[in-house]
């Protein structure tokens, strides 16, 4: 056992009074407080403030005095450079910051400080380049001419104004660093509504930005429930709502969002991913390949595999080993160095899975490992793998957003791509095979906005990540979240 002990900072800072960070700095709030549970023992870490409508107007007023000042009079280069160091300090705190993240997450230390901080940093990096690479273009318009004068035309990119990030609990850092940096970097500010449940990190990486350098105002976070969001949304401040989720809160946050003043939104949605093996994969690629897709951070990730399909003559071999794979792996304390299975994020999750568990059974599906909570202090339970017959099982079909992979066998490999598109969803999925060419073919039938070949999960910040179908509107990162985040504005002259 090689159990983190929590640096001093790390025990200061949870034991304020916290509340939002407003203006370049930490606000008190006259809110109800709301408890942050340590899933890994069920104890409260520290308490937040739940905003009130004066918090939300004091931070939207202060996003729109530096939208207007400070930040549109920076220049798109120092907006890169402050990224940058904010990027330098994240790393310079980057053990205070994985500490903070998995006691209010659970996500293993491992992974806290391999994504939450460094991968973090790299689409930080990512972004203070991409501050310099907004350009328009120039146009020779078909105008005639009636007394001699000619025409010019060109576009160029304007900022929307304040943006709305609303971040979910499984990745609290990474999925806020994705929208404040697309709207620092496009000259937009940025609000973020952090999750209840995790809004700890986002604060102190507020009070980091301005240590880089970031005017006040131009980032704002804002601590609460669900009303907080809404308030944010329709309020007559805000340009733009950024929201990650799930699909259901996510078509509330678009209607919200169009019914108030028509206001602009990136929607990433979630669903129920694919992952098929073709038959040339043998059992064990398969399972180390399950294992990456359907169960990092206990499957907690919105792009997870869970719904997997494997050749009827590998399936049986497959899940064999599969559950040996499973039966080996350490679940305990997310701070134990050697830990690679920590608990689900909070108690309403936990009992939505452990409920997941009653249904496999009582709709008698084959549970072959797992399918139970453990004893003990804390929200864990077993890495679950479930195989059903029928491609219309719920199991198959339901988002889960957890660690049960449902398995089916299919024949051929049409079959495959079929079941690939049965669903409402279409927010990644995966292929494998030892045949590129054959994966090639196959990928542009695959309805999904990203499709992986031999691997699953794994984001780049150079690549756009995005939903079809009812898996989301619009795209996160690579250079497409441009136009998410600017108004196209075209200038014609006669001369």
């Amino acid at each position: 056992m090689a159990l983190v002990s929590l640096l001093p900072e790390v025990t200061a800072f949870l034991a304020r009074q916290h509340g939002h960070f407003i203006h370049g700095h930490p606000t008190a709030s006259q809110g109800e407080r709301i408890m942050i549970i340590n899933p890994a023992n069920g104890k409260a870490i520290a308490s937040i403030a739940d905003a009130q409508q004066t918090d939300i107007d004091a931070a939207v007023a202060s996003s729109q005095s530096a939208f207007r000042g400070a930040w549109a009079n920076t220049t798109p280069a120092e907006r890169g450079n402050v990224l940058l160091r904010l990027a330098d300090l994240m790393l310079k705190h980057r053990e205070e910051l994985a500490q903070i993240e998995t006691s209010q997450s659970g996500k293993t230390i491992q992974i806290s400080r391999a994504f939450e901080v460094d991968q973090a940093v790299n689409f930080l990096r990512y972004y203070a380049g991409a501050a310099t690479r907004i350009t328009g273009e120039t146009i020779a318009p078909s105008l005639p001419s009636f007394n001699g004068e000619r025409y010019s035309a060109f576009t160029r990119r304007e900022p929307v104004g304040v943006v709305v990030g609303i971040v979910p609990w499984n990745f609290s850092i990474m999925i806020a660093v994705w929208k404040f940096a697309s709207a620092l970097a496009t000259g937009c500010t940025s609000i973020i509504k952090a999750s209840q449940f995790t809004p700890l990190t986002i604060l102190r990486i507020a009070e980091l930005a301005t240590q880089a350098g970031l005017p006040d105002g131009a980032l704002n976070v804002v601590s609460g429930g669900g009303n907080a969001g809404r308030q944010l949304i329709v309020h007559e401040g805000t340009s733009k709502v950024s929201f990650t989720g799930s699909v259901p809160t996510g078509i509330a946050v678009g209607r919200s969002a169009m019914e108030a003043k028509l206001t602009r939104a990136t929607l990433e949605l979630g669903g129920k991913n694919s992952v098929g093996f073709l038959p040339d994969v043998d059992a064990d690629k398969a399972v180390a390949g399950i294992l990456e897709a359907g169960f990092v951070h206990q499957g907690q990730v919105c792009a997870a595999g869970e719904r997997f399909f494997i050749h009827r003559s590998r399936i049986d071999e497959t899940l064999d080993k599969l559950g040996q794979a499973l039966a080996s792996i350490k679940i305990g304390d997310p701070l134990d160095d050697e830990t690679q299975f920590g608990p689900l994020a909070n108690k309403a999750h936990f009992d939505k899975i452990n409920q997941f568990f009653a249904q496999a059974r009582s709709e008698g599906n084959t549970v072959v490992f797992g399918g139970e909570s453990l004893e003990g202090p804390g929200y864990f339970v077993k890495p679950t793998v479930i195989r059903v017959d029928d491609p219309k099982a719920p199991l198959l079909n339901e988002e889960t957003f957890g660690p049960v992979a449902t398995f089916y066998a299919y024949d051929d490999e049409e079959e495959l791509i079929s079941l690939f598109n049965d669903t409402p969803y279409g927010l990644t999925a995966s292929l494998w095979t030892n045949d590129l060419s054959r994966a090639l073919n196959y990928v542009p039938r695959i309805e999904a906005g990203t499709v992986w070949v031999n691997m699953h999960t794994l984001l780049d910040p150079a690549v756009p990540f995005g939903g079809a179908k009812a898996s989301g509107i619009g795209r996160e990162f690579g250079s497409a979240f441009i136009n998410d985040y600017t108004e196209l504005k075209s200038i014609i002259i006669r001369h």
